[in-house]
């Protein structure tokens, strides 16, 4: 953290900058944030520190202390997966808001996000592919055009996204995902609410169910339903799990979303029965 700031927004250049550095996990959970520090640091005075960290707090990405210090947050296990749980009733609200508003445009957007995604995966630029993940499903909810939804998933991706780099390993291949986010996109785009509202129910819901199956016995998930997920959760991978390498989503060589009803209901009818047979994605 060693750029200077002008004087214009200096509280919302700052909250940008952290955010962004424990988001890429540069600033990792634990790591103690001192107005004093920062100030000198970042070259500004602390006014702007002290608004900047109050907005991390309320995102759930610092814990305030006293003295005018703070401290990047980590998550427990369990406060992963009720974070998933509820990005996963989010998401589904917001498909289900967005699937009877979305045009040709908006269907566009999302089909050059997904191909984003694969040729991200195709150059193993896992950085690069996880930001186009989180663009889609942020997309959708904003499709959705409910504000306040797009502000509390906002926040969860906040809390979840930081722990992508050590955590992906529990989303499965990069191939399963991509499939995932086309069936998605081809149940929308036959306008399929129900489809399409439960296939991202079961896309979000992979990471927080294999996440559960790592804790002791007792510990049990709200959710009942099943499912292959997106992003990905905190630190506490079991040991013989997968390198973190393993970023969700990857390129489907040529794949491409499908362009008629017929083809549209075959991917969608496809990747509802990988769901059901507990495919990785």
């Amino acid at each position: 953290m060693t750029q200077a700031f002008d004087n214009l927004t200096l509280s919302q250049r700052v909250y940008k900058h952290l955010r962004e550095e424990i988001l890429s996990d540069r600033l990792p959970p634990g790591t103690e944030l001192s107005e004093v520090a920062l100030s000198k640091e970042l070259a500004v005075s602390r006014g702007p520190i002290r608004e900047a960290m109050g907005r991390l707090a309320a995102e759930g990405l610092i814990n305030v202390r006293p003295r005018r210090r703070a401290e990047v947050r980590s998550l427990t296990p369990q406060e992963l997966i009720d974070a998933y749980e509820v990005r996963e009733a989010l998401e589904v609200l917001a498909v289900r808001l967005a699937v009877p508003r979305v045009t040709e445009v908006d269907l566009a957007r999302l089909e050059q996000l997904i191909d984003q995604m694969a040729d991200h995966a195709k150059a193993n630029a896992i950085g690069d592919f996880f930001a186009a993940n989180v663009e889609f499903h942020e997309t959708l909810c904003e499709l959705s055009g409910n504000k306040k939804l797009q502000e509390v998933h906002h926040r969860l991706e906040g809390e979840i996204g930081r722990f992508q780099a050590r955590t992906l390993a529990l989303r499965g291949s990069l191939d399963g995902s991509l499939t995932e986010h086309r069936a998605i996109l081809a149940a929308i785009r036959l306008r399929d609410v129900e489809k399409a509202a439960a296939l991202t129910a079961a896309h979000v819901r992979v990471p927080a169910q294999r996440l559960q199956a790592t804790l002791p016995d007792g510990a049990h998930p709200h959710s009942t339903e099943p499912g292959p997920g997106d992003a990905a959760p905190p630190d506490a991978l079991p040991s013989d799990a997968a390198p973190p390498d393993a970023l969700p989503g990857a390129a489907l060589p040529g794949a491409a979303v499908a362009a008629d009803a017929v083809a549209g209901d075959a991917v969608a009818d496809d990747a509802a029965a990988r769901v059901e047979a507990g495919s990785v994605g």
